[in-house]
């Protein structure tokens, strides 16, 4: 997904700094982007955070939009799960998006922007055996809305995208764990009302729309981008 909002930003004339741990992954992109800055970093540690948000400061002198994208999934209950396991899901998940928001407001505030939170349908509806990660979604939304509060006088707009099953290698691991993957996949698509799974691109273009000047009075809202699954009681 954060590939395909990247990629559809680009498309609008965006400039921008792609953060990854895996470099490889943002080696491809600085290999084959002109207007793209690749910037290794984890998303929990601070001081990463501070170095790339000066490196895009810099590099193109200003910061208009920030979206909060990196993400991890460890599957168990509060039983199963280590406090190491639960800690790194809300380090990455939460405290990211925490120290990425704290450090661009400051650019973000002098000609205002917007902020966008990759949260979760599952923030909205829990599944057996995912508590840190449900947990963690459902804080990105309080998180959200507070932002909003704080900074909207500062001209700046914050919102959240709440995706369901996307296809996405992340989804991909979670249907491999499962004792038989081609029908976990065959049953979620049966239990999606439009009768698929979603695709990264139909995530990009909710969020072009929510960082656009197409969504100037959203603030403190998600969109929940997810085919009908959340609303169909599986």
């Amino acid at each position: 997904m954060g590939k395909a909002i990247a990629d559809r930003l680009l498309e609008a004339g965006a400039r921008l700094a792609i953060v990854d741990v895996n470099p490889e992954a943002i080696k491809r992109v600085a290999e084959t982007e002109s207007r793209a800055l690749a910037i290794l970093a984890d998303v929990s540690c601070e001081d990463d955070v501070r170095r790339a948000v000066d490196q895009t400061v810099a590099r193109f002198e200003r910061l208009d939009i920030l979206v909060n994208n990196a993400g991890t999934e460890i599957p168990g209950t509060v039983e199963e799960l280590t406090s190491k396991q639960w800690d790194r899901q809300f380090a990455v998940n939460v405290k990211g998006a925490f120290l990425f928001s704290k450090y661009s407001i400051p650019y973000i505030r002098r000609q205002g922007g917007a902020i966008l939170n990759i949260a979760s349908i599952d923030a909205l509806v829990s599944y057996p055996g995912n508590a840190a990660y449900d947990s963690s979604k459902a804080a990105l939304l309080a998180f959200t809305r507070t932002l909003a509060i704080d900074h909207g006088r500062d001209g700046i707009r914050v919102n959240a995208i709440c995706p369901g099953y996307i296809d996405t290698p992340l989804l991909n691991s979670y249907f491999e764990r499962q004792p038989n993957p081609p029908e976990a996949r065959r049953a979620v698509v049966a239990q999606t009302p439009v009768g698929r799974m979603g695709t990264p691109g139909e995530i990009a273009e909710a969020a072009l729309f929510l960082v656009s000047d197409a969504a100037s009075f959203i603030s403190g809202a998600y969109l929940v981008v997810d085919g009908g699954i959340s609303v169909a009681g599986r």
